[in-house]
């Protein structure tokens, strides 16, 4: 069970396959080996079963189970609400985050001083392969700062107020993932889907949690068609730096 791929996965995305599972430091982690564009990969749902609140992810776990399956590349699919002008059922590039939760482990290095430089938190390789996906099906991809909170409740309306000053969308599964990648010096780059507007920027009572879930089911067909489509355009070796991430980091 190797592969140099991965995709993580949060509501409505499938991919066919029977589950394995890897042991890992921090509790046993269920991947799926698939095929995309006669690609090996692994898929991972990143909620599991059954479905964890954002909080709850072992996000570590997923992480050191793709780095001991051999993975290098990481392609995450995210589901973020609009601070911005970003229209429902588009998809967004992050090139930054912030992040504002308090209850996540966010470390591999517990024990040690490991500074990992947080400069380019977002593999440009894989970035670029997600941008020419979207564009080659004729959606215009937005990009900015994803902004993460600890959930699981949205959030109130003066939360947006506050976080509108530091950010484009807003999501609750970004982080710790993208900064655990980058301690395991993997490639990672997120493909988020707008499922709505933020709290405040729309009508009463229109951020219903239904509502979400109905829009990434409606969704998922076509997220999965850009993250195969940008499998394609992966090359096979890698030309970025994510993989001397721990160079100078270690004190």
């Amino acid at each position: 069970m190797k592969a140099e791929l991965a995709v993580i996965g949060g509501l409505g995305l499938q991919l066919d396959g029977l589950p394995e599972e890897v042991r890992t430091p921090y509790g046993p982690v269920q991947v799926l080996p698939a095929r995309l564009k006669d690609r090996d990969i692994l898929f991972v749902p990143r909620h599991g079963e059954p479905h964890l609140p954002p909080h709850k992810v072992n996000y570590r776990g997923i992480i050191w189970a793709l780095k001991e399956s051999g993975v290098a590349r990481v392609i995450s699919a995210n589901t973020v609400g609009s601070m911005s002008c970003h229209p429902v059922g588009s998809y967004f590039l992050p090139v930054d985050f912030v992040e504002f939760t308090h209850s996540r482990s966010n470390t591999f290095f517990e024990d040690r001083a490991v500074h990992v430089d947080m400069s380019i938190p977002y593999c440009p390789e894989l970035r670029s392969c997600l941008k020419s996906a979207l564009l080659s099906l004729g959606q215009k991809p937005s990009a900015g700062v994803y902004v993460c909170t600890e959930g699981p409740h949205l959030e109130s309306p003066a939360q947006i107020r506050m976080l509108r000053q530091v950010g484009d969308v807003v999501g609750m599964t970004g982080y710790p993932e993208v900064a655990l990648a980058r301690e395991a010096c993997l490639c990672y780059a997120s493909l988020c889907l707008v499922t709505n507007p933020a709290c405040g920027l729309a009508g009463p009572g229109d951020l219903l949690a239904s509502d979400i879930s109905e829009m990434i089911r409606k969704s998922s067909e076509r997220t999965l068609e850009i993250i195969s489509r940008a499998v394609e355009l992966i090359p096979q070796r890698r030309s970025c730096r994510c993989q001397e991430a721990l160079s100078g980091a270690i004190i």
